[in-house]
């Protein structure tokens, strides 16, 4: 088990408790000015299988989990994010698969929680993540937006992992500056060079996608916002792209 911290104190402790059941509970904090590194201590203490690593991100969230991929020492990892929950059922279900499994890497559905409110449509509604698997199955690639490169037989988990993103409209617009200028940086790495055409296409695209493709109109008011939300990602995307170009 790893889990990636930084900044995290109102979500640590939710997070730890749904993990508890694990053998081992590796922690890499990215070096947090809050009080995450003390409730992760203070938690280790009672649970002697929970270990505290602090290491600077860097901008480098594939390095931060290959980092983690370095330091377990069991067979298998699954891996979390801070505001991220594992429910008693997802717990079951994963014991239950490891106990006699054919495969080396497992997707995990996210069902998305959006101002009180759990989206079950839209981009957010949709998300499936390679997020547990052997340890000598792969590696992380990509600095955001990172993913798990397994080699070898997939398959996927039917109980979802509860994620609790952004409290806030804020915290999610915090959350766009950050990401996209790495992401920005990592597309033109990608070969995919800014055009001024997507600065129109893509958000829109983004928006009509999210509202009525993949229905997050059904999701009333929060869908409407999170549709818009996630167009402003992409506009920002290449809006930064663009700003590197100069």
């Amino acid at each position: 088990m790893a889990i990636l911290t930084h900044n995290e104190e109102k979500n640590i402790e939710r997070c730890l408790r749904s993990v508890i059941w694990a053998g081992e509970i590796l922690v890499i904090d990215d070096c947090s000015g809050d009080q995450t590194a003390a409730l992760v201590s203070r938690f280790s203490r009672e649970n002697r299988h929970c270990h505290l690593l602090t290491r600077k991100l860097n901008g480098d969230f594939a390095a931060q989990r290959n980092f983690a991929l370095s330091k377990t020492a069991g067979d298998w990892i699954l891996f979390l994010d801070a505001d991220e929950e594992v429910t008693p059922e997802l717990a079951a279900e994963i014991q239950q698969t490891l106990a006699g499994t054919p495969c080396v890497g497992y997707f995990i559905k996210r069902s998305d929680s959006f101002r009180q409110r759990m989206l079950r449509h839209g981009e957010t509604g949709r998300v499936k993540l390679l997020r547990l698997g052997r340890k000598e199955a792969g590696f992380w690639r990509r600095k955001v937006h990172e993913f798990w490169d397994i080699k070898g037989k997939t398959g996927e988990l039917k109980t979802p992992l509860m994620h609790y993103p952004h409290p806030t409209v804020r915290d999610f617009l915090d959350s766009v500056n950050y990401y996209s200028g790495i992401d920005a940086g990592e597309l033109a790495k990608e070969g995919k060079s800014f055009r001024y055409w997507r600065v129109v296409i893509n958000p829109l695209g983004k928006f009509l996608q999210n509202y009525l493709l993949k229905r997050g109109l059904l999701d009333g008011e929060a869908g409407l916002v999170m549709a818009w939300l996630m167009s402003f990602q992409s506009l920002v995307v290449r809006v930064k792209m663009y700003e590197q170009n100069l």
